[in-house]
């Protein structure tokens, strides 16, 4: 029997949210059902909410100071759900991923250097590299059949002397493949072997869905561990992006150093009040409510399969290992990606990801957000079946 309602739909608008409130200048309507930026719209745990309003309630607002059980949970977190021993020292906050990305592209790349994806992926890695004037080069996933791989071969033959970092999304955003061990292991041998740095991107770890082990990359082999900064947070997986609970895990004592000294001279290394809090509660607590969202998540992805494969079988979902992102294959429909996400907004009226700000790969693509009760996942297939 579940204790947690994910079935409650929760009025977010006007609250300053940019899930809904930024509707009308992203996709030029409000009459839209929102199912794009990658926040959920369950309530968070009960547990978070009670021991963030007691710590509110006390009403004092100064200087945070991170508590030793805060380091202690991200190590339990580790080491009960991924088998992977992480020591204090290892630890950082820092203040979201994305960021966390662009201040390692400040360390160990300059201008001019060559950044790799893996397209189509998480759109920042591109916009974070380009913005910081570093070249983009792209070594795309090959979809075979309903699944993407990595393409090692055409990996190790692009690299460069000017290749310095490669940004994997593991699990990747937004295919939600999770990485086998062997794919992982033979990336990291090619970039030990060509000195690449691996920026590992795990925010969506805890949302393995059954049958699937997330394996972090450092974890994989010693050539890993030497040569990879994990970038992590409970965000995804507790609805809890607005805090800012992100943190870095760094085994290699020299990269570490020039890390955390780049954060350290910002002061870009200290947490709120809330960030400290919200991470320890929900690694201590909460761990009952995150496998009752995952079962709820995995109903939402057979409904959704379902009714595509009844309703509309020109759209194809390829089924997450991880996370409660769906893509779509549309492919079928033949409309150019302008006439593809028209349809979507303009005919349906549902906001989904335009699949090719994944990269020119995921032309022919949309990304669907799962993460809401079940009424609005039918609604908005109903809208689409409608038009189609």
């Amino acid at each position: 029997m579940r204790r947690y309602n994910f079935d409650e739909v929760i009025d977010r608008k006007n609250t300053d949210c940019l899930k809904y409130d930024a509707l009308k200048k992203r996709f030029g309507s409000v009459d839209l059902i929102p199912l794009w930026v990658a926040d959920m719209d369950f309530q968070s745990p009960p547990e978070l909410i009670e021991a963030l309003v007691e710590r509110t309630q006390q009403g004092v607002f100064g200087y945070p100071y991170p508590p030793k059980e805060y380091y202690q949970s991200i190590i339990n977190w580790q080491q009960k759900h991924h088998g992977w021993e992480v020591k204090k020292e290892e630890i950082s906050y820092i203040p979201g991923i994305v960021k966390g990305i662009a201040f390692a592209l400040d360390v160990f790349s300059n201008e001019g250097d060559q950044i790799i994806i893996q397209p189509p992926v998480y759109h920042p890695f591109r916009i974070i590299s380009k913005l910081h004037n570093r070249e983009v080069v792209t070594n795309p996933l090959v979809l075979e059949g309903t699944q993407y791989r990595m393409d090692l071969e055409g990996l190790e033959k692009l690299i460069t002397e000017k290749s310095k970092i490669l940004i994997l999304s593991n699990p990747h955003n937004p295919g939600g493949r999770v990485w086998t061990k062997e794919e992982l292991t033979q990336l990291a041998e090619i970039c030990y072997k060509h000195k690449v740095l691996v920026i590992s991107d795990e925010i969506h770890s805890d949302l393995v869905l059954k049958g699937n082990k997330h394996i972090p990359f450092a974890s994989i082999s010693e050539k890993a561990e030497q040569n990879s900064i994990t970038f992590n947070a409970p965000s995804k997986t507790f609805n809890i992006a607005g805090i800012v609970t992100s943190y870095s895990i760094i085994k290699n004592e020299e990269i570490r150093k020039k890390y955390h000294h780049y954060l350290v001279s910002s002061e870009l290394n200290e947490g709120t009040i809330y960030a400290y809090l919200a991470l320890q509660t929900v690694y201590e607590k909460c761990e009952d409510w995150m496998i009752e969202l995952k079962e709820y998540i995995e109903a939402n992805i057979k409904f959704v399969d379902d009714f595509l494969k009844k309703n509309i079988p020109q759209i194809k979902a390829m089924k997450p290992e991880a996370s409660f992102l769906l893509w779509l294959d549309c492919r079928e429909l033949n409309l150019s990606q302008k006439e593809l996400t028209s349809l979507f907004i303009n005919k349906a009226h549902l906001a989904l990801n335009d699949g090719s700000m994944f990269g020119k790969e995921g032309t022919g693509f949309m990304r669907m957000n799962l993460g809401c009760p079940r009424i609005t996942l039918e609604k908005a297939l109903n809208q689409l079946k409608s038009i189609l």
